[in-house]
């Protein structure tokens, strides 16, 4: 009888207070068996990031995505309405859109099968003598899509609260930030080798600053000065105060809305299950995760600038700066999360005690034990 259970392992491990917890099991970050669980009820049943709303701006924009093994498309429609839908033809099966780019109708690479933008089916060459055949009734099937505060949001839950709702915290703690306004400038896909609950971890806690970016901002990390509040049901945060020292990170000199730290706060928000977001006066930049395969993660990773430094002409330069420094940041983390990941497949790889600023961590294994079936 096979005994072995990462699940009940998980929960066992979030039964512990918080001031006596430890790291999650190896196995739910190393095992088929997991994976297979978090892709059913945890990426199969929640929204996830496509990326940004503006970066599908015009009619026939679209991207792509992979939802628990379920291909996705997202297109901007004639309508100006954002949708996202199935990415398979109706007729043999295939894929039907790769990456993104722009579109003047969807048509199937295998017997070109046509559909509109909005996923109906236009046209299918040879098939008026299949007296089955109906035409309006081959549509591609609709996914749900929403534009959150600048984000496209998308789960194939159809029952799942909107994003508004079940995130409704981060209007009282950085609405006077509007995420919908900022403009993306940057947008990058990379695939890194370690599990993606690794990465995300990585982001909730600034415990690993001074060591893992001892080559870029670790030095100004004090960790006696830090501290982790607790989360919300959807997500978790902390944030920082920054100085001058990178021009982007404060608000605008022209900026007379914000006042006090309100001006030089930094927030890092983790949503559940794979959106991260650094959010400040001047600039934001983001992570969109998702699995492949137990030690693989692919990422979206891109960001961009306040409305107030758009039009501001040496924000090109200043952002140029910041791009080269958050890559850099990204790389450091790339090392050490890939460590944990090689170090994880240890004979001796045994979960250690958390620490006060790994708070988020706890949080974060918490809902994923409470997502188990």
């Amino acid at each position: 009888m096979n005994i072995f259970d990462p699940a009940a392992e998980l929960r066992a491990n979030v039964a512990t207070p918080f001031d006596q917890a430890q790291a999650m099991p190896v196995s739910v970050y190393t095992s088929d068996e997991f994976l297979a669980l978090e892709q059913e009820h945890v990426f199969g049943k929640s929204w996830l990031c496509a990326g940004r709303a503006e970066s599908l701006a015009e009619p026939g924009d679209y991207t792509t995505m992979e939802i628990a093994g379920e291909p996705v498309a997202v297109i901007r429609g004639r309508d100006g309405t954002l949708r996202a839908m199935s990415n398979v033809c109706r007729h043999r099966m295939s894929v039907l859109l790769e990456g993104r780019g722009n579109i003047r109708t969807i048509t199937c690479p295998y017997h070109a099968w046509v559909y509109n933008l909005d996923g109906s089916l236009r046209g299918a060459p040879a098939m008026d003598m299949n007296k089955s055949f109906c035409k309006e009734a081959m549509g591609l099937p609709q996914i749900r899509c929403v534009d959150w505060k600048g984000w496209i949001m998308v789960t194939l839950d159809p029952d799942l609260p909107e994003p508004g709702e079940t995130l409704k915290e981060i209007d009282d703690l950085v609405g006077y930030l509007p995420m919908e306004d900022y403009v993306e400038t940057f947008r990058e896909e990379h695939r890194w080798n370690t599990n993606w609950k690794i990465l995300a971890e990585n982001f909730m806690e600034s415990y690993h600053l001074p060591m893992c970016h001892g080559g870029t901002i670790g030095g100004a990390v004090d960790l006696r000065k830090m501290t982790c509040p607790e989360g919300f049901s959807g997500f978790n945060y902390h944030h920082i105060l920054k100085d001058d020292s990178i021009a982007l990170s404060i608000a605008h000199k022209d900026n007379t809305t914000l006042e006090g730290d309100d001006r030089y706060r930094t927030w890092l928000l983790a949503i559940y299950p794979s959106l991260m977001i650094t959010l400040t006066p001047g600039y934001f930049w983001y992570l969109s995760l998702m699995p492949d395969g137990p030690g693989g993660v692919k990422i979206l990773y891109g960001g961009g600038l306040h409305p107030d430094f758009v039009k501001d002409p040496d924000a090109e330069q200043h952002f140029n700066t910041l791009k080269g420094l958050l890559d850099d940041v990204n790389d450091e983390d790339r090392g050490c999360t890939e460590r944990v990941w090689k170090g994880m497949q240890s004979k001796h790889a045994v979960p250690g005690a958390l620490s006060h600023l790994e708070r988020p961590n706890y949080e974060f294994a918490t809902w994923i034990a409470s997502r188990m079936p």
